[in-house]
């Protein structure tokens, strides 16, 4: 790993994995935990070509680097853009990821149709007009849809992705009907949903979902829920094991 020099209002976090760290700015969106959770959610091969919709600090990229041929991440925020290919170069990983500056809405100007194998997705989740929004710029537009919708996001997918390629989203479950509609306009058809709940007895508050181009309707797998939090605060062995605290069995 290279060594950084860290401006005003950033830190060096360890990402616990290949021994890779990544620097994040605290004026801006700080990645948390359904990034990690949407990294590790595909089932990966060594020759797929990947794209990530709005990369933020680039964490997802640095997380899957090591299972696929190559990751391009594309971020509309110069400043996250920025910081996100300081981390790639900090890490030794110029070879294998690239960040780009852009807006995924004109996707077409930015990478040629049909080109990816798996593209990954963790958009705002909710409309401008639900609820009080965080007037700090890079959480707001992070968390709101400022600058992509739902069926932004889902469009963009559709045209990287080739036949039978798969599109992997974090999201709210509460948005799980708008999303089916939006994949299956879009060509694809979900098949592996999972629900995220921070305990056992809670709700869930988050989702998992893939879909592939171009399948066949139905086949859904719901798998079994994804528990955050034990019921005494601390994580869940699967959690744990995620972020590489220690080994436990995956779900297949």
């Amino acid at each position: 790993m290279r060594e950084v020099a860290l401006g005003e209002h950033e830190r060096l976090d360890d990402l616990m994995r290949s021994g890779r760290k990544i620097i994040q700015n605290t004026r801006e969106f700080c990645f948390s935990l359904d990034a990690v959770l949407l990294a590790h959610f595909p089932r990966y091969r060594s020759r797929q070509r990947v794209l990530e919709l709005g990369t933020g600090t680039g964490v997802i990229p640095l997380l899957i680097a090591d299972e696929v041929a190559h990751v391009e991440a594309v971020e509309i925020s110069p400043v996250m853009a920025e910081l996100a290919a300081r981390n790639v170069h900090m890490n030794e990983l110029d070879e294998k990821i690239t960040v780009k500056e852009g807006d995924y809405r004109a996707i077409r100007s930015l990478y040629p149709a049909e080109s990816f194998d798996t593209v990954l997705a963790n958009p705002p989740y909710r409309p401008v007009a639900h609820g009080q929004v965080n007037k700090m710029s890079g959480v707001a537009c992070a968390r709101h849809e400022f600058t992509a919708t739902l069926t932004d996001v889902v469009c963009a997918a559709r045209y990287a992705l080739k036949f039978g390629g798969r599109f992997a989203m974090v999201h709210l479950p509460e948005r799980l009907g708008e999303i089916i509609v939006a994949m299956h306009e879009h060509q694809m058809e979900p098949k592996r949903l999972r629900m995220v709940q921070p305990k056992a007895d809670k709700a869930p508050n988050m989702m998992l979902i893939e879909a592939v181009v171009g399948a066949a309707p139905g086949g859904l797998k719901v798998m079994s829920p994804l528990i955050v939090h034990r019921g005494d605060g601390s994580y869940t062995e699967e959690i744990l094991a995620i972020y590489g605290m220690q080994d436990a069995g995956e779900e297949t």
